[in-house]
């Protein structure tokens, strides 16, 4: 099971070692190398997304990324900045669905944002699309001086585009994984505006006659966001497009807790994933201890379950995570009076050892070091 491992900026490198420690409990044959991306390899190489990284990504099974970005990078040329590593990974390797769950588990129901009856129980599944829309259209109307500023430009706009392949692809990826759930399925857009999205909402249409056993509803991004806010259990799985998927994934995080827990996987065709952290790079805690790895280590748990057909072993991930949190540990995010609060690696060592003993291995702690 090959891995590329590329942790990235910020907080990148502290996380991705906590992860690092509880695949290495799980005694299975990975072979990790790792690479830079993002400004970390700007720095070393003038390239957010060097040649040799990509390779890199496109000849394992699957990628572990950390975060990227930093406000020292905002100057330069937007093609130089960090954040083109992770849309040219997606464009490279076709990585087209994006899977972001929003679980609120019991042990941290008081964290939300939101009441705790409103909360509790909560299992969404957020569908983003990865490779249209807006952040890939054709931007025009642009001037751009070398240090990223706009000198004498009167306008700017980038034109939104979905073609109906796309559309349909998407489709297909979150009308299957509605059928492994409670079959209902909501398709975000914004028809009532955007041509791009009444061609959304129609192509999604035609491809539910293919899924009559899953029920589908369609609804305005404004409204999903409210909803979202107001009655989130409403949701099973919500799919949509690049930049809605974007903002309501995110608000989505803060209904568990804290963005710190939320996992994701992003897969193309062939079943390969990049597999990463919801949350940035927060370069502004970077160096502190205090980030919080579990989204990472679940988002570990995804790549066993999604790529690496190791479903029995990201069930004990899983598990770990949870046995940990019923004990009152918490990082700077989750935390709340009368729980525990832990460092960075604190935080991961406890899941290696509750991970050791639902193994039945002795507890072990791994170093690991980036």
């Amino acid at each position: 099971m090959k891995i590329a491992v590329l942790p990235g900026d910020g907080i990148g490198s502290e996380i991705v070692a906590e992860a690092l420690k509880v695949m290495a409990v799980l005694d299975l044959p990975f072979e990790t190398e790792h690479a830079p991306v993002g400004g970390t390899a700007y720095e070393l190489h003038g390239n957010p997304l060097p040649d040799a990284t990509l390779r890199l990504a496109q000849q394992a099974d699957a990628v572990l990324f950390g975060a990227v970005g930093d406000w020292k990078f905002d100057t330069l040329e937007r093609s130089l900045r960090p954040e083109q590593a992770i849309l040219g990974l997606r464009k490279h390797m076709g990585l087209f669905a994006n899977f972001r769950p929003a679980i609120c588990y019991e042990e941290l129901t008081d964290a939300s944002s939101l009441k705790p009856e409103l909360v509790a129980g909560l299992d969404i599944l957020i569908i983003r699309e990865l490779t249209g829309d807006i952040y890939f259209g054709q931007p025009r109307g642009r001037r751009v001086s070398p240090d990223g500023a706009f000198k004498g430009a009167e306008e700017a706009f980038d034109t939104m585009r979905y073609s109906r392949p796309e559309i349909e692809r998407i489709a297909h990826v979150a009308f299957q994984a509605a059928r492994k759930r409670n079959k209902r399925l909501t398709s975000v857009d914004k028809a009532n505006v955007l041509e791009t999205f009444q061609f959304w909402k129609d192509v999604v249409t035609e491809v539910h006659a293919q899924y009559p056993d899953v029920a589908l509803d369609h609804m305005y991004v404004d409204n999903a966001a409210m909803q979202l806010v107001k009655a989130p259990k409403r949701f099973d799985v919500i799919v949509t497009g690049n930049m809605f998927g974007d903002i309501l994934s995110d608000e989505a995080a803060m209904l568990t807790g804290s963005i710190g827990m939320l996992p994701s996987a992003s897969l193309n065709a062939k079943g390969q994933g990049l597999y990463e952290p919801s949350h940035g790079s927060a370069p502004d805690i970077a160096g502190k201890g205090i980030a919080n790895p579990l989204a990472t280590i679940l988002s570990v748990a995804m790549m066993l379950k999604f790529t690496l057909n190791q479903p029995e072993a990201a069930a004990r991930i899983e598990a770990a995570v949870k046995q940990v949190l019923a004990s009152g540990l918490r990082t700077a995010d989750i935390w709340s009076a009368g729980s525990t609060r832990a460092s960075t690696r604190e935080m991961g060592d406890a899941v290696v050892a509750a991970l050791a003993k639902l193994s039945g291995l002795k507890t072990t702690i791994a170093k690991t070091t980036l």
